[in-house]
């Protein structure tokens, strides 16, 4: 039973990390990945700058399969022509003095049926049914849930920025009002 599961859930792999990337570096991630897997790579710059980065995607053998320039988000789905490791790389070497932060989530091959058994012959019991339906909701609220806390984050970023500028705005005319009425 447990051995069963911890075979099913081994069977997809997903990697979510947010992580700091520095003025003037480049971030390289590696991932070994079977021919023919479905791979899906996402990522969204969540502070920093003009919220762009460079992101590049490169087979084993160097080919590169995806390349966007200063992009904020995107998403790219691939199925792997080879085995092999695969490398992706977030740029910021084009910004001189903004660092910033990034979130990815890379997601190697399908996830597993929900009942080991479900290519099976006979219909789903309606409670199976129930069950798969009920998972599927779940997925997809998780990255609704996702999705929204990236969102507030990068919110939360430009308006302590916001709030920052206006501040320096405000001690700059408090200072010119001292010195009109002196």
């Amino acid at each position: 039973g447990w051995l069963t599961l911890l075979l099913v859930a081994c069977a997809a792999r997903a990697s979510e990390i947010t992580f700091e990337l520095t003025d003037n570096a480049k971030q390289c991630f590696y991932e070994e990945i079977v021919q023919g897997t479905k791979c899906t790579l996402e990522f969204q710059v969540i502070t920093g700058g003009h919220y762009d980065v460079d992101c590049r995607l490169e087979g084993p053998d160097g080919a590169v399969l995806y390349k966007e320039m200063k992009k904020q988000y995107d998403s790219f789905t691939f199925t792997a022509s080879r085995n092999g490791t695969y490398k992706f790389c977030f740029s910021n070497e084009f910004s001189t003095f903004t660092h910033k932060t990034v979130y990815f989530d890379f997601q190697v091959g399908e996830d597993p049926p929900l009942f080991p058994s479900e290519n099976r012959a006979t219909a789903l019991t309606q409670m199976e049914s129930a069950c798969v339906s009920i998972h599927e909701a779940l997925k997809s609220v998780i990255d609704y849930q996702t999705h929204f806390r990236l969102r507030e984050a990068q919110g939360r970023s430009r308006a302590e920025d916001l709030n920052t500028r206006v501040a320096y705005w405000s001690i700059g005319e408090a200072i010119i009002l001292l010195v009109v009425s002196i």
